[in-house]
C-alpha cells in the first residue's frame, strides 16, 4: 500500500487514485533561460523516480511536466544575447532534453510549453474576472484578488494578516492590495506580446501552469509535485487560481523535493552557487551523480561536496564489482529483498532504505558466486530489476568501471600485460608478476584477482 507525504495535508496520506487505477501527474518543469543545475536535475530525476515506481506498481501514469519559455528571464537573457527569446529558449531546450537523456530521466508524457497555451489563459483569466477573483485596473494588467479566495496560505501554512506585514505596492503598480498577483502583464517596449481582451501583453508565471495542467489532466488530478522552493508564492498562488475558477479542488496531493545545498545555502543562480549538470558530468560518470540524487529521501536537502560524489561512486563501484562476471540472466530468487525493496518504496519513496536493500542483495551475490554461480546470477539479475526503479545498474559492469579509460590507457595493452602478469604466475615468476603489477599500477590501473580470472579497472 502506498503512502505519500502530502504538503497540503502535511502528513502522509494512502494513496488512493481519483479514478481506479489511472494517475495524472503534473510536475512543475524548468524555467529555459539558461542550462539546468544540478537543483533542476534533482527534481527532475525526483519524479522520474516517482514515475518508475508507479508504473512498476502497475498504475497507468500520464505524466505531464511543463516548460517555462516565457518570462522576464527568459527576456533579459535574449536581449543580453542579443537573440530572439524563442531561439534562445529553443536551444536551452534541446539541451536540457540532453542533459535528461545522459542522467537517464523518462521523458514526460506531455510536456506542454506556456507559449502554446496563450487562449486557455485567457479563458481562465476571464473566468476570474467573471467570479470577482481578479480585476483589470486599465494599464493592460490583471491581478488577482487574494484576499477574496478564502483557503489562501493552505498549502504553505501562512496567514494573510501576516503576510501583508511589510508587503508594499510597487509605483507602477494597480494593485488594490500588496499581496495581489499579476496574471497578466502588459506589453513595455522591447518585449514579446500577444494580444488579449485587455491589450498586448503576455502572461504572468502562476497562471501558466493552471492553465496547462487542467488542459493537459483536467480540473482536478492526483499529484502535483516540484521542488519544495515553489510552494509559496508559486503553488500557493496555483491553488488559488485553479479552485476559483473551477470550484473544485486543484490537486489531490502535493509532492515536493528537497533542494541542492552548497555550505548550508540553496544552490541558485541568483546566488551564483550553482553548478550546471553538464560542469558535473564533466567530471563524474552520469550514473554517479544520478545515483547522488536518489541515495536521498526526496524530501530531503542534498549538500553537494566532491565527497558525497565520490560515495555515490564508490557505491555503485560494490553494485558492479558483484555483477562483473556474472552471466546476464532474467531475476531469480531473492524475493525477500524485493518484499523490503517494496516496503521502503511504498513508504513514500523511501531510498535510503531502498538502497540499503540493494547493499543486502550485494552481500548475498559475493556470498554466493563462487559456489553457486547460477543461484549469483539469478540474484544479479534482481539486482539490475532494483537498480532500474532507481534509473540505475543497467550497464555492463566493465563499461562502468572501466569509464574514462579511454584517452588515459590503452585498453589493449593493459590486457596483454594482464596477459604476461598470468602466465608469469603460472610459471611461478612471482618477481615478474610483480614487476607488471607495479607497472599496471604506474599506469593508474587496478588489478583485481578472484576464481574467475583478473578483471581491472582505472583506480580513483
Amino acid at each position: 500500500m502506498l503512502t505519500i507525504y502530502n504538503t497540503l495535508s502535511k502528513s502522509k496520506e494512502t494513496f488512493k487514485p481519483l479514478d481506479g487505477n489511472k494517475v495524472r501527474m503534473y510536475v512543475c518543469g524548468m524555467t529555459v533561460y539558461d542550462y539546468c543545475h544540478l537543483g533542476h536535475g534533482r527534481s527532475m530525476v525526483a519524479f522520474d523516480l516517482v514515475t518508475r515506481w508507479l508504473r512498476k506498481s502497475g498504475y497507468e501514469l500520464t505524466y505531464v511536466r511543463n516548460i517555462t519559455d516565457i518570462d522576464d528571464k527568459i527576456i533579459n537573457r535574449a536581449n543580453e544575447n542579443g537573440e530572439s527569446f524563442d531561439a534562445l529558449t529553443a536551444r536551452m531546450i534541446d539541451a536540457m532534453h540532453e542533459d535528461e537523456r545522459r542522467l537517464n530521466i523518462l521523458p514526460p508524457d506531455q510536456e506542454p510549453r506556456a507559449t502554446d497555451h496563450i487562449a486557455g489563459m485567457h479563458a481562465m483569466i476571464q473566468t476570474l474576472i467573471d467570479k470577482g477573483y481578479a480585476y483589470a485596473p486599465g494599464n493592460g494588467d490583471v491581478y488577482y484578488r487574494v484576499g477574496k479566495f478564502v483557503g489562501y496560505g493552505k498549502l504553505s501554512r501562512k496567514k494573510i494578516e501576516d503576510l501583508r506585514i511589510g508587503a508594499r505596492i510597487e509605483v507602477d503598480e494597480a494593485k488594490q492590495d500588496p499581496l495581489d498577483f499579476v496574471l497578466w502583464k502588459g506589453v513595455k517596449p522591447g518585449e514579446p506580446s500577444w494580444e488579449s481582451p485587455w491589450g498586448p501583453g503576455r502572461p504572468g508565471w502562476h497562471i501558466e501552469c493552471s492553465v496547462m495542467s487542467t488542459c493537459c489532466l483536467g480540473e482536478s488530478f492526483d499529484i502535483h509535485g516540484g521542488g519544495s522552493d515553489l510552494e509559496f508564492p508559486h503553488h500557493e498562488n496555483e491553488i488559488a487560481q485553479s479552485e476559483a475558477a473551477t470550484g473544485k479542488q486543484y490537486a489531490n496531493a502535493w509532492m515536493h523535493c528537497g533542494m541542492i545545498r552548497i555550505n548550508g545555502e540553496k544552490m541558485s543562480k541568483s546566488l551564483n552557487n550553482f553548478f550546471t549538470i553538464r560542469d558535473v558530468l564533466e567530471k563524474y560518470h552520469p550514473e554517479v551523480v544520478r545515483y547522488l540524487l536518489v541515495a536521498s529521501h526526496y524530501r530531503s536537502a542534498i549538500n553537494y561536496s566532491e565527497d558525497s560524489l565520490r560515495d555515490a561512486k564508490g557505491a555503485l563501484e560494490r553494485f558492479y564489482h558483484a555483477l562483473r562476471g556474472l552471466p546476464r540472466v532474467a531475476a531469480k530468487g531473492g524475493e525477500e529483498f524485493v518484499e523490503r525493496f517494496s516496503v521502503a518504496m511504498n513508504d513514500d519513496f523511501g531510498t535510503p532504505e531502498a538502497c540499503a536493500v540493494l547493499f543486502d542483495l550485494v552481500r548475498e551475490i559475493n556470498r554466493l558466486r563462487d559456489s553457486d554461480v547460477e543461484a549469483a546470477a539469478g540474484l544479479a539479475g534482481r539486482l539490475r530489476e532494483l537498480g532500474d526503479v532507481l534509473g540505475v545498474l543497467q550497464l555492463e559492469a566493465d563499461d562502468f568501471l572501466r569509464a574514462g579509460a579511454e584517452g588515459k590507457v590503452d585498453a589493449a595493452e593493459v590486457e596483454g600485460l594482464i596477459q604476461a602478469r598470468l602466465q608469469a604466475r603460472a610459471d611461478k615468476n612471482w618477481a615478474e608478476s610483480d614487476r607488471i603489477r607495479d607497472q599496471l599500477t604506474a599506469m593508474g590501473v587496478v588489478l583485481e584477482d578472484s576464481k574467475g580470472g583478473t578483471t581491472w579497472r582505472l583506480a580513483d
